[in-house]
């Protein structure tokens, strides 16, 4: 069993609460034990850094700090927790007199934070950590056949973390082929899906969940697996409605993140798998893969071929 300090984010309490519920579902069987931090806060989100930069990183901070007592890596699945907390990891390297500032901050309130925490996204952690043999070896409910634009959002890449290719990541391609399901090739799959302004410049936002939906759409996708992002899963999810009321589109692509991809992979049901809060539903579109008709035709097919 491998151990991490686990921070969910303000988002997966809300919208994002499927999501979470998904990676609940999936840790044990994958040897996860997410530790959550207690008394965790919000950790400033990206917009606040641009008003009070010592402010937005002393919140940040106190996150780390709390993390560094429990001596594990710190993971997330909100991938703009992720940023910011990278980022503020980073600031307190790198610049001095931030970091003093931020210091001050913190023993205001008994803590301190020397540097020591490594911040990780969940995905990056299933990748890397599981792999894709070992996660192909738990799948008991193939997903052959199901055919999956793979939404990898603007954040979880970006801007230079080290792993996956940030201008054509395919991380999510990988673990979906090891989940028996065809990634069909989808251009604009690290592009933004604009979910920060859905609500300010909401005409901008359904532009760009369009754009992603009709670039699906056009490879053949009959679903989405998207990053364990809150933010990005609410807006292809949620938003399909407005957009086709806007583009006078008929959109209904289901939108899998991707803990619930793999809990259907591994066999557990529509319920435990979280799939009962999408809006977008995945019932019809899975009901053969629950009722094991995909598994029964896949079966008979070597026998079929043979006997042709």
């Amino acid at each position: 069993m491998r151990y991490y300090a686990y921070y969910p984010g303000c988002s997966m309490e809300a919208t994002g609460a499927p999501v979470e519920k998904a990676i609940k579902t999936i840790a044990k069987p994958l040897d996860i034990e997410l530790v959550e931090l207690k008394d965790w806060t919000c950790c400033g989100s990206s917009p606040f850094s641009g008003v009070d930069k010592v402010k937005a990183m002393a919140i940040t901070a106190r996150v780390l700090a709390q993390a560094e007592k429990t001596g594990l890596d710190l993971v997330t699945p909100c991938s703009s927790c992720y940023t910011i907390l990278h980022e503020a990891n980073e600031l307190m390297k790198e610049d001095h007199k931030l970091a003093w500032q931020v210091h001050e901050a913190l023993t205001t309130i008994g803590l301190n934070y020397n540097g020591t925490v490594k911040v990780r996204h969940i995905v990056e952690v299933i990748y890397n950590d599981v792999g894709l043999e070992a996660l192909a070896s738990r799948v008991k409910r193939p997903l052959t056949g199901l055919k999956v634009a793979c939404y990898h959002g603007c954040q979880q890449v970006r801007p230079e973390y080290g792993y996956d290719d940030r201008e054509y990541p395919d991380w999510l391609d990988q673990m979906a082929k090891a989940m028996g399901a065809e990634p069909v090739n989808f251009p604009l799959k690290a592009k933004c899906c604009g979910s920060s302004l859905v609500i300010s410049e909401t005409n901008m936002a359904l532009d760009l969940i369009h754009r992603l939906l009709q670039n699906a759409a056009d490879n053949g996708a009959q679903a989405f697996v998207s990053t364990t992002c809150p933010l990005c899963h609410t807006a292809l999810d949620a938003y399909q409605p407005a957009v086709n009321s806007k583009f006078k589109t008929h959109f209904n692509l289901p939108v899998l993140a991707l803990p619930q991809f793999i809990a259907v992979a591994l066999g557990f049901d529509f319920k435990q798998s979280a799939l009962d809060g999408n809006i977008v539903s995945p019932r019809k579109l899975l009901n053969p893969y629950f009722s094991g008709k995909i598994a029964a035709a896949a079966a008979n097919q070597p026998a079929q071929q043979a006997a042709g």
